[in-house]
């Protein structure tokens, strides 16, 4: 299955100071291509803000003079011309609401890098794909970026997002890769495998229609299956004391005490034993204001109980 990858325009804000770095740029940049390919064993698909050929790699050498340049390796512009590319970043992607309003920054939520708006890599978040980058500063040859999630509605959040410039930066994402490849399912197909693909979690009635509604395409589908395979991995550590929140891959915590006498009931689910209890502890999910439910069994099993937007709270109702 071929892998959408992300084009990080902040790597290309300043221009190369001559031509022989810009094609060294573009030889790094293909070759961190071809190594996604030789992974997942088919082309990838670049996603750019702008028309990636349009590009100019130095003030005065664009893209398509690049293409021309005899002085390129034959092999290197043939990948090029070769190269599926998309822009907008959104064309082609069904239910591709949020990311329209990301990539056009008229949404409630919006991603940074050290300050600055990063759209391209804000949507490599969204879309739960590897961003790439050109080697023009050493902020970029790394395979992993911090980011800034900014929100109307909510806390703003650190996350970080799988990232390449170099080759070299995909051996650090082989499993990841194999993952996406093979981890091609919605959510009906979570709920329906549920039991193979997360043994250690239990999940409430409640939840079928919340998963299931998830199809290939929205923007929610990865971000749930990724926290469900956190807390996955969580469960089938746990082997001893009682659920320790600072262990898990992401950020956990539970409701306020005046939230739970406004809502509790609101949290309150009936689990796999008919019995009812409260689901305080949740996670939460970007780019919308979705939260995950669950309820720390002493038996160190994780049960779901919600999936979905944010419940009303104290704060906010």
């Amino acid at each position: 299955m071929a892998l959408d990858i992300v084009l990080n325009e902040l790597s290309l804000e300043t221009p190369a100071s001559d031509r022989a770095i810009a094609r060294q740029w573009m030889t790094n940049l293909i070759q961190t291509v071809r190594s996604i390919n030789a992974q997942t064993k088919s082309q990838a698909i670049l996603r750019s803000y702008y028309d990636f050929h349009s590009t100019f790699l130095t003030s005065n050498y664009a893209l398509r003079q690049w293409l021309n340049d005899n002085s390129v390796d034959r092999e290197e512009r043939r990948f090029i011309r070769s190269l599926t590319t998309k822009a907008p970043f959104s064309e082609g992607i069904l239910e591709s609401d949020e990311v329209h309003s990301i990539e056009n920054n008229i949404g409630s939520c919006e991603f940074r890098y050290q300050g600055k708006l990063a759209i391209g890599l804000g949507i490599a978040h969204l879309l739960d794909v590897i961003s790439v980058s050109v080697t023009s500063a050493s902020c970029w040859d790394c395979s992993y970026l911090d980011l800034d999630a900014i929100s109307i509605d909510e806390d703003d959040a650190k996350i970080t997002i799988v990232h390449a410039s170099r080759k070299e930066h995909i051996q650090d994402h082989v499993e990841w890769i194999k993952n996406h490849v093979y981890g091609n399912i919605d959510g009906r197909d979570l709920w329906n495998q549920k039991e193979k693909l997360f043994p250690n979690l239990q999940f409430c009635a409640s939840v079928e229609k919340q998963l299931q509604s998830l199809s290939i395409g929205n923007s929610m589908l990865n971000p749930v299956k990724n926290r469900l395979l956190e807390l996955q991995k969580y469960a089938e550590n746990w082997t001893e004391g009682g659920f320790d929140s600072n262990k898990l891959a992401c950020k956990a915590t539970p409701e306020s005490e005046a939230t739970l006498q406004q809502y509790s009931q609101e949290r309150t689910f009936i689990c796999p034993d008919d019995q009812k209890r409260i689901f305080s502890w949740h996670v939460r999910l970007t780019p919308l204001a979705w939260r995950i439910h669950f309820y720390p069994e002493q038996s160190r099993k994780i049960l779901i109980g919600y999936i979905g937007n944010h419940l009303p709270t104290a704060k906010f109702n």
